[in-house]
């Protein structure tokens, strides 16, 4: 089965764009559970309490997630399409953990990840600061309202720090999503579904 992994910051739009092109691709859609986890709203309020666990449970829960989804072939479907990668655990726990904690953190992951599905296609969507704090405002979730802009610049620096780790991956396509709205203009998800088909890498200029 193709596997096609869309990442981006807090309010980039992964599940918008992963709903759109799993219609067009026919795919299996997985979206990340994210309003499972209880000490996600506590992690906000006190991120240096909350932060341990906050991010042990996403882990826990991406890696049963993928393992149950995509680790058996699909008879009805060629592709899944999925709005998150296993790496964002490793991203956003290099940030909001301590030295100790992460340290113990990375020897878990390190166990799980070489079990977890590998995604065939990456997108990755990149937006300015000023974008993605417009789209935590507006899709208005209460617990997020208390998000920082210094807080989304060290998660996009880290983010970063993974896609170099990619380089030469067979299908990486990058979308700057100042230039391209997938809900105002929906052609512009068919010509993205069509370099994914094609397996075409690079910057997505629709």
């Amino acid at each position: 089965m193709n596997y096609l992994a869309i990442e981006g910051n807090i309010g980039s739009g992964k599940t918008t764009l992963a709903r759109m092109l799993a219609e067009r691709l026919n795919a299996r859609l997985v979206l990340e559970n994210f309003a499972d986890n209880p000490f996600l709203p506590f992690f906000y309020q006190n991120p240096e309490r909350y932060a341990f666990p906050v991010e042990l449970f996403f882990l826990a829960e991406r890696f049963q997630q993928l393992q149950r989804e995509l680790s058996q072939g699909d008879l009805f479907h060629e592709w899944a399409v999925v709005d998150y990668v296993f790496e964002k655990s490793a991203v956003f726990a290099s940030i909001n953990l301590s030295t100790h904690e992460f340290n113990l953190f990375s020897r878990i992951f390190s166990i799980l990840a070489p079990q977890a599905p590998r995604p065939t296609h990456i997108i990755w969507l990149e937006d300015s600061v000023q974008g993605l704090m417009f789209n935590i405002l507006k899709r208005g979730r209460h617990y997020e309202k208390l998000i920082q802009e210094s807080y989304l610049e060290r998660v996009g620096q880290q983010y970063h720090t993974w896609l170099r780790t990619l380089e030469g991956h067979r299908c990486k396509i990058v979308v700057n999503r100042a230039s391209a709205n997938f809900e105002q203009f929906p052609e512009m998800a068919d010509a993205l579904a069509e370099w994914v088909l094609k397996g075409r890498s690079g910057y997505f200029n629709p």
